[in-house]
Parts: C-alpha cells; sequence; structure tokens
C-alpha cells in the first residue's frame, strides 16, 4: 500500500498541517501527569500514593494517526470525513473525532469476516485508513471508488506485513498470534494472501491453548479435522492442515502480551523438532518477534513497577484495546487489578469502580470499596491509545474517592 504515489488521491505523511493542529492536540496533555514525571511519578496525598509506571500512554504511531486524522480535517474542511473502523481503540479519542464530523464505518460484525460497508462513499470524500491498517480487499475496493485515501497505518504494523509477505513468498503458512478478528490481524492475514495466486496460508491463534493444538497436529497425536473443528473459523480460505503446517513461520499481532508470542514461537519450534528432528526445524520453521517497541517498553514498565509493594492497579484504556488488555492481564497476576476506560469509571461519591475483568471474554463488573482503606499506594499504567488528559482526569478521581481534591496539589 505504502508505494502509492501521494499524487494519486493516496496519503501517508500528513499534509504539513503539524503546527496549524497543535492547537487542537493540547487537549490531550494533562498537568497532572507532567507534575508525576517531575516527581519521580509519584503523587503524596493524605495517605494516597499514586505511582505512574514509566513508560504509559500515547505511542508515536497512536500520536501521528490521531495528528494526521485532525491535519486531514483541516486540509479538507468542506467534505466529507469517513474513517474506516476506530482510529485507535480509545472512546474518548474516537468521540472527539465524531464531534468534529468524521464518520466512523463499523463491521456489521465486528468478530466475523464482514466487510466495512462502503456504499457510501463517494469519489469526491476522504477516507482515514486508521493505525490498525485494512485488508487489502477494502483498500482495493476503496481505490476503486476514487476517494481521497489518508493512510495513518502505523510502522510497526507494516512490519509485521513485511514479514509475513516474506513467509508466504517462500512457502512458509504463517501462523498468527491475535486475535482473528481483531483489525490489525485480518489486516495481516490478508498481506499473506498477497501473492498473485492467492498461495500464501495462515493460521491464527489466541493463545498457547490454541497453539498447541497445533502443536498436537505437528506431532501426531491430532487429526486435521480435529484441528479445524478447533480453529477452522480462524485459517486461511482453503486450509489444508496435512499440506499447509508442512513449514511453519511465527509473527503476531503487535499488541499482544510479549512473552506467550516468545513463547508460543518456541513451542512450535520445538514440536517441529520433536516431530521430525532439529534439521526439520531449522529447515522449516522460522519466528521473529514483531511486538511493537512501545508494547514491549509499557509491559516492561508495568512489571517493574509491580516489584513495588502496591494495594490496587489502575490500567487505563479502552476495553477492546488488545495492549490496554494484555497490561490488565500482567498487573492482575500480582495485584488487585482494573481495567477502566477513563475516569467515569471510577464514582468517588460510592466509592465504585466499573472495571472489564481480566480474561479472553469481554465481561464488565462494578465494585465497591475498591480502594482499601488506611494508607494506600495505588499504581497507574495506561494503553498506547490513552492521552495523557484522561489519565489526569482518573488521578483525580481515585483522590476524589478519600476526599481529596485534586486542586490541593502543588
Amino acid at each position: 500500500m505504502s508505494s502509492q504515489p501521494e499524487q494519486s488521491g493516496y496519503f501517508r505523511k500528513g499534509f504539513g498541517l503539524k503546527a496549524e493542529v497543535q492547537p487542537d492536540l493540547a487537549q490531550y496533555e494533562g498537568q497532572v501527569v507532567d507534575y508525576l514525571r517531575e516527581h519521580d511519578y509519584t503523587l503524596t496525598a493524605g495517605d494516597v500514593t499514586i505511582r505512574l509506571a514509566h513508560e504509559f500512554g500515547f505511542c508515536y504511531g497512536v500520536e501521528r494517526a490521531v495528528e494526521y486524522a485532525y491535519q486531514t480535517r483541516r486540509k479538507f474542511p468542506d467534505r466529507r470525513l469517513f474513517l474506516v473502523g476506530e482510529i485507535i481503540h480509545n472512546p474518548h479519542v474516537n468521540s472527539k473525532l465524531r464531534a468534529m464530523g468524521i464518520e466512523i464505518l463499523e463491521r456489521n460484525d465486528p468478530h466475523g469476516a464482514a466487510s466495512f460497508d462502503f456504499s457510501r462513499v463517494q469519489p469526491e470524500d476522504v477516507v482515514i485508513l486508521p493505525a490498525f491498517g485494512v485488508t487489502i480487499g477494502d483498500f482495493e475496493r476503496l481505490r476503486q471508488i476514487g476517494c481521497v485515501l489518508v493512510d495513518t497505518t502505523c510502522g510497526s504494523v507494516l512490519n509485521v506485513w513485511k514479514r509475513v509477505e516474506s513467509y508466504a513468498r517462500d512457502g512458509f503458512t504463517a501462523l498468527i498470534h491475535g486475535k482473528y478478528y481483531h483489525e490489525e490481524t485480518r489486516a495481516t492475514a490478508s498481506q499473506v494472501r498477497k501473492l498473485a495466486n492467492g498461495a500464501g496460508q495462515y493460521i491464527i491463534v489466541r493463545d498457547m491453548n490454541e497453539a498447541r493444538i497445533v502443536c498436537d497436529f505437528i506431532e501426531g497425536c491430532l487429526e486435521g479435522a480435529a484441528l479445524l473443528a478447533k480453529l477452522g473459523h480462524a485459517v486461511s480460505p482453503g486450509f489444508e492442515p496435512d499440506q499447509h503446517l508442512q513449514r511453519i513461520g511465527v509473527a503476531n499481532q503487535t499488541t499482544m502480551l510479549a512473552r506467550e508470542s516468545l513463547a508460543i514461537g518456541e513451542e512450535v519450534g520445538a514440536a517441529i523438532a520433536r516431530a521430525r528432528g532439529d534439521d526439520a526445524r531449522a529447515r522449516d520453521f522460522r519466528t521473529f518477534d514483531t511486538i511493537c517497541s512501545a508494547t514491549q517498553e509499557r509491559q516492561d514498565a508495568v512489571l517493574e513497577l509491580l516489584r513495588e509493594p502496591l494495594d490496587v492497579m489502575v490500567v487505563i484504556g479502552g476495553f477492546n484495546s488488545s495492549n490496554t488488555i494484555s497490561l490488565a492481564a500482567l498487573c492482575a497476576e500480582r495485584v488487585a487489578t482494573y481495567h477502566i476506560e477513563g475516569a467515569t469509571g471510577i464514582d468517588p461519591e460510592t466509592a465504585t469502580v466499573h472495571y472489564r475483568l481480566p480474561g479472553l471474554q469481554h465481561q464488565e463488573s462494578d465494585r465497591e470499596g475498591w480502594l482499601p482503606n488506611g494508607p494506600v499506594r495505588v499504581g497507574i499504567t495506561a494503553g498506547a491509545s490513552t492521552p495523557n488528559n484522561k489519565i489526569g482526569e482518573v488521578v483525580a478521581r481515585i483522590l476524589a474517592t478519600r476526599g481529596l481534591p485534586i486542586e490541593a496539589l502543588p
């Protein structure tokens, strides 16, 4: 996709309006976060101590995507603007874009194979592609319409695309660690099929349990039909286990739990070695860590914070944000953890928190008395699509739960 010339109505580098949109983007900054950074990521008020992870919130790819959306609105003030799905998985940012007159297109079946409905898009319209990227099919449909395309696909995602394309070109099936319905994974899987004859193959595994199903097949402990019964919803068209699991290259959705992605690669490689020997592993297996650096840095930072004595961990980010879910999963292993979308998830008057339960299913719950009595240490981190101002609002709500006004801070 990146080879399309910008003069043809395809733009990947913005419109040179960075300075003009900077005042609009300032709304996502936060004085509370600035205060925390200046005070060793620590804020103490009364008997509450807040500790912020050293890496958190907006990453470069997200900043770039949001900035390009604002530049696009400034560049085309009188045109209809569409966005193919959410630009990032943060409800506050997406609602701001809607308020600017950017219409967000949605799939009819978010967890299925349905494509986006572009029937309303006209050649004179402008369409923004999200940071996750879009499938080759959706991209080609938009090019056929002839509308202006503004592509904000993250560079880390493009690196994964190059990796799986090389697997397909060399005759390796891409085993992708990700969520089969996630926009990024759908786009990555489509890159596997990029070859002219559509010969590239893929299989998507959500976690180590699903990866072990593949390993069981490789080692002859599971029939191909049984594998397809379990994972048939997450394979390429015409996938034949006996044929397409002989040579495997591992990649991943960039926002998954890094240690699990690495472990899956090791497990699959070991299964090939056990089944066919070390020579087969060297010849028929490839793996490459395609977790983005921002995801890795945020996971490393939260693990470092968890070494400290903490009573509660608050993780801020969209309930559908994969990298935020991964952060919450790490935290939940060590301490009581509450994944909230923003400050409205905390009600100071009732001392209640509305949060997403850790796990595979999207389940939410409310809990009273979530903040322990007495002196308390609260750890905070935020997913890569969470702006600083939303982190500051959460800090204010935590303090308000103890009757401490944020305005009293220096």
